[in-house]
């Protein structure tokens, strides 16, 4: 059974989003992470998105050593409850996550309610102030308003998944405190917004991450994504920034292990 190590190697590759615990790599578990450390992965992040995923996600720290993530996504708006918030401040006190997350603000989806989307947000972000927690972000076409929560409870830490705004925006999310993450899409051609993102942004506000098994990306659009990916987004950044490979890791790795608080 592959293990990753609590703290990777200095040009070890981190998955800063990857939902590994999805019942589409279920069946090809072991053969995805073998790829992954075949590919340079040192250490994956599993952000959980409902209450009953809370504890797959948790298996995946017990059985092979990831970083994990609790919180309700918005995109399940309607799965959550009430007591699902208790259920999540539980598991954040006994189980110490490595974050808050995946939550965030869908205004993309036109059924998803965008005033109980924020109110159940705005109380995620208080858990994630009260356990001394960063958070992992779902950001889509809510820029604004994600950073105006953000502010207003004094969340400093965490990563932005996924990241797709303008390069303003990514100036206020960076003078935040926070990261962003890009992966897949990075690596449509047709992409010249984010690739300019990618190749612009302060290095020190960047991470990688491929949000397996989606987010696609365009060399292998006929299968789930996975871990193993992230050696194509290094070196396609890295050819982006100029930079050679080895450099732009550590660069990454540190970036990574500050976004989330880790000592290292």
């Amino acid at each position: 059974m592959h293990r990753f190590p609590a703290l990777p190697a200095p040009e070890a590759l981190i998955d800063t989003h990857c939902h590994l615990d999805a019942p589409e790599l279920a069946p090809m578990l072991s053969a995805v992470l073998q790829r992954a450390r075949a590919a340079g992965v040192g250490q994956i992040l599993v952000p959980a998105v409902r209450a009953d995923t809370f504890d797959t996600a948790a298996a995946m720290r017990r059985e092979h050593g990831c970083w994990i993530g609790f919180g309700l996504h918005p995109i399940y708006l309607e799965q959550h409850l009430d007591e699902h918030l208790e259920q999540l401040e539980r598991a954040l006190r006994e189980q110490r996550p490595e974050a808050v997350g995946e939550i965030g603000l869908d205004f993309y989806l036109p059924e998803l309610d965008p005033a109980r989307q924020e109110a159940l947000f705005v109380e995620q972000l208080k858990l994630a102030r009260k356990y001394a927690l960063p958070v992992v972000l779902h950001v889509r076409r809510s820029v604004d308003r994600v950073l105006k929560h953000l502010r207003e409870q004094r969340v400093e830490l965490g990563i932005a998944h996924a990241f797709n705004g303008s390069p303003q925006q990514a100036d206020a999310m960076l003078r935040q405190g926070l990261k962003l993450g890009f992966g897949g899409a990075m690596s449509y051609s047709g992409s010249q917004r984010i690739r300019r993102l990618a190749a612009t942004l302060p290095l020190s506000g960047l991470v990688l991450e491929t949000d397996a098994p989606d987010i696609r990306p365009e060399f292998a659009q006929d299968r789930p994504n996975e871990p193993a990916h992230l050696a194509a987004f290094s070196a396609l950044l890295a050819e982006l920034r100029g930079l050679p490979e080895p450099e732009l890791r550590r660069a990454l790795r540190r970036n990574s292990l500050d976004a989330l608080g880790i000592a290292g």
